[in-house]
């Protein structure tokens, strides 16, 4: 294949996945033991520094390193604001949350953005992951939503309680219709992220 490396692009030319993160920490300890049970992973190589972690077909999703003159994380200073793993099925996203409230992983933020519903929590750094699932069949339907009056009134979310979703899944209710996110009117960031 004969490739114009000159040729004028439009655009630039995509990555085909997103492969890992790499966290900087001041608390390995911590912060391995933290992943490896919030996302059921395991390491594929681990030392005093360093740490590959993953819970899939990659080599590692999550790389955690320590180093010499890490300060306490500031939340208020500009950086990743999250990272975010995505589920199946609202189901999924449901055992996933009961599974870590079991291990003491406690989330700070159930929120149904619309697109998605999303359970945050922080690691022991303060970092925030997100955990969600899909609330659109396809992404055309996800953008043809956020393109939507709704969604410009209220580009944050809903909150809503795991709990009750648990309850309302066992007695029945659909997925989906837990899913279709509930329209309050404008809505700020919050404050407690």
């Amino acid at each position: 294949m004969t490739v114009d490396w000159d040729a004028p692009a439009a655009k630039v030319l995509s990555p085909v996945k997103l492969a890992h993160v790499v966290l900087r920490t001041n608390q390995l300890k911590a912060m391995v033991d933290y992943y490896k049970t919030f996302l059921g992973a395991e390491a594929m190589y681990e030392n005093d520094v360093l740490a590959f972690l993953t819970y899939d077909e990659e080599h590692h999703r999550i790389a955690i390193v320590q180093m010499p003159g890490t300060k306490n994380k500031d939340p208020q200073t500009c950086g990743l604001e999250h990272t975010a793993f995505t589920y199946n099925t609202l189901t999924d996203l449901l055992l996933a949350y009961r599974q870590r409230k079991q291990k003491g992983i406690q989330p700070y933020w159930p929120i149904n953005h619309g697109p998605t519903t999303s359970i945050y929590y922080k690691d022991p750094d303060g970092n925030m992951i997100e955990t969600q699932v899909d609330n659109y069949e396809d992404a055309e339907s996800a953008t043809e939503f956020m393109k939507s009056k709704a969604f410009a009134e209220n580009p944050i979310g809903v909150d809503f309680d795991p709990e009750d979703f648990i309850k309302r899944l066992s007695a029945g209710e659909s997925e989906s219709e837990l899913q279709r996110r509930v329209e309050i009117g404008p809505r700020a960031l919050p404050t407690n992220a």
